[in-house]
């Protein structure tokens, strides 16, 4: 098996817009190693999002292949997109996308809930996940009950409960002030190196681009440096 996570090969994204073409991603290619932490950085507009997308299979590229783990995820299927998805991938937005009728650790559980899971073990799991990002005593608490910073723990504990080996993140501290934001910054670093897990993380924070032990900068659809 590679080295690598994820190996993304020259891919390219067109989107259609009134008649007429607009390129978003021209030739990218980019790998992701296992336990790695990367930051993809750049303006507004220059793709990094659409990048984050199709690699989290969320989109498709117009050209283009995603191999995980040695597999063409780009060939699969929509049922088999999926399943992988559900199985593989952890992702967090800027915004938390929880649902508001359901607890934190209903909302937790609910990716395996979805898979079809036993419940008793995925309670446990999700118990043991909110204590992990300092959550212990927020677990009855529904959304509207928690702060952003809360709220966005929640979320990131939802991205790890079928223990993915690749979480993505978009401007995960975007909607987060600066004290919050830190915290949750503290709180990535320490997952990845506890489990192992893989972080590729999508950011205008300056602060957070600069911690990352990787550094990819994106302008105008393609790659222009990256240490």
């Amino acid at each position: 098996m590679s080295s690598h996570l994820v190996v993304v090969d020259n891919l390219e994204k067109i989107f259609t817009h009134e008649g007429r073409t607009v390129p978003v991603l021209k030739g990218i290619n980019l790998t992701i190693d296992r336990g790695e932490m990367l930051s993809v950085v750049g303006p507004s507009g220059v793709g990094k999002s659409t990048l984050l997308h199709i690699i989290g299979t969320l989109d498709s590229p117009t050209k283009g292949r995603v191999i995980y783990e040695d597999q063409d995820i780009t060939a699969y299927s929509s049922a088999k997109v999926a399943d992988f998805r559900n199985r593989s991938l952890g992702f967090v937005f800027q915004f938390h996308h929880l649902l508001p009728e359901f607890t934190a650790i209903e909302n937790v559980m609910m990716p395996g809930l979805i898979r079809g899971e036993r419940r008793s073990t995925l309670i446990e799991r999700a118990k043991s996940l909110l204590e992990e990002v300092g959550l212990s005593e927020r677990l009855t608490h529904r959304p509207g009950e928690l702060s952003g910073g809360e709220q966005q723990r929640v979320a990131l504990a939802r991205a790890l409960i079928m223990e993915p080996k690749l979480v993505l993140a978009d401007e995960p501290t975007g909607n987060l002030d600066t004290n919050t934001g830190r915290a949750m910054h503290e709180l990535l670093f320490r997952l990845n190196q506890q489990r192992g897990t893989t972080f590729m993380v999508v950011t205008h924070s300056p602060e957070l681009a600069e911690r990352m032990p990787r550094i990819v900068q994106m302008r105008d659809g393609t790659i222009i440096d990256e240490n």
